[in-house]
């Protein structure tokens, strides 16, 4: 589908009644045909293994002392033990239990008390990529997996990132709708004062959808955090021209901000969301925030002395939006459906478009096309 140009038109959106309605995003399975992040590179020691999930699917990442980390299911064809618990052999991993040993591919390499043409059939692999201090693995059909994502500002040297995540008790869908509604802002009251978002439009593509919003503050003083992203405090009237552009593009996030009068963003954010259970009401975020590098030394200097406010301020924001969209998660569990009455048309449509990329679980109604 071509892009729309940003549409400001709030009526002109809204779908009949009986259509966006009837969808239950939060009974959408993530689409696997996408790469997704399942650990930090740091996490993941020399020679080690790590156990991580996809969807409720033990995984395996493991690290040889030479050579790179690969990924397989997690358990031995054998007996079914985990293989996170094994050794790792060159570029092979020896399952703890009878030293059943499987390489790369997953295929079985070695069985001690069986001769070489005797050997069994191994176990799944799953594509497997390293990027931005961020391990990928490619869930789906390993045939699609040439569509790795762009992680633009993060691997710029102009940029200094900050990387963070937690696991948060809710559907990824709630993540979607918390970051592309700015309008929530008034959740964030303690810590950012008071903020009037503009909504400037939104443009919808077939799998992503982009929405821009500028802000004045018409109450409280800019927090030092904010303040260290600008490299500098912010008066009201400037605020209102700094442009932010939050896009969805399935199954990622991105969120950048451009300081008035243009040019590069000065901060560059790139989001993802891993189911990390079957029903897939857990997930773990992985976030990479990119703030650009002030010129001069004592620009640089000041975004260092900076950055502890930054990581305070945006941790704070965090644990607000995962209390808030936990919360959500609970009302629709109790509610045992979706209750919500949409008014936002980027909402409305942000959630059919998370529909119609994802796999309806059992029991959810088939999204509508718009």
């Amino acid at each position: 589908m071509d892009s729309i140009t940003f549409n400001t038109d709030d009526t002109a959106a809204v779908p009949p009644p009986g259509t966006v309605a009837n969808i239950d995003a939060r009974r959408v399975k993530i689409h696997p045909d996408h790469w997704y992040p399942v650990a930090w590179s740091r996490e993941l020691k020399a020679g080690k293994t790590l156990a991580v999930r996809f969807a409720g699917d033990p995984v395996v990442l493991v690290r040889p002392k030479e050579g790179a980390v690969f990924a397989l299911e997690n358990r031995c064809a054998h007996r079914q033990v985990p293989l996170d618990a094994g050794v790792v052999s060159g570029c092979a991993i020896r399952c703890s239990y009878h030293g059943w040993t499987y390489d790369a591919a997953g295929n079985c390499i070695d069985v001690p008390y069986l001769g070489k043409g005797k050997l069994p059939n191994g176990v799944k692999a799953y594509p497997c990529r390293e990027e931005a201090g961020l391990i990928f693995i490619f869930p789906g059909d390993a045939e699609k997996s040439d569509n790795f994502p762009n992680l633009a500002a993060a691997a710029n040297p102009d940029y200094k990132v900050r990387r963070f995540g937690r696991m948060v008790a809710c559907h990824y869908s709630f993540m979607h709708e918390n970051l592309m509604d700015m309008n929530h802002q008034f959740l964030h009251r303690k810590q950012m004062g008071q903020i009037r978002p503009r909504y400037l439009g939104r443009k919808l593509g077939e799998d992503w959808l982009e929405v821009q919003y500028t802000f004045a503050r018409t109450a409280g003083k800019q927090p030092l955090g904010e303040a260290a992203v600008f490299g500098g405090r912010r008066t009201a009237d400037v605020n209102d021209r700094d442009v932010m552009t939050i896009r969805t593009e399935y199954p990622y996030q991105t969120l950048r901000i451009v300081a008035a009068g243009g040019g590069e963003p000065v901060m560059d954010l790139w989001i993802s969301y891993v189911p990390q259970d079957k029903a897939q009401k857990t997930i773990r975020t992985f976030g990479l925030l990119s703030i650009h590098k002030p010129g001069g030394m004592l620009g640089r200097a000041a975004l260092s002395i900076g950055w502890p406010f930054l990581v305070m301020f945006t941790e704070r924001i965090f644990k607000e939006d995962r209390w808030i969209v936990e919360a959500e998660q609970a009302a629709h569990d109790a509610q045992d459906g979706n209750w919500n009455q949409e008014v936002f048309p980027v909402i409305r449509e942000l959630t059919a478009l998370l529909a119609s990329c994802g796999l309806p679980l059992e029991g959810a109604v088939e999204p509508m096309v718009l």
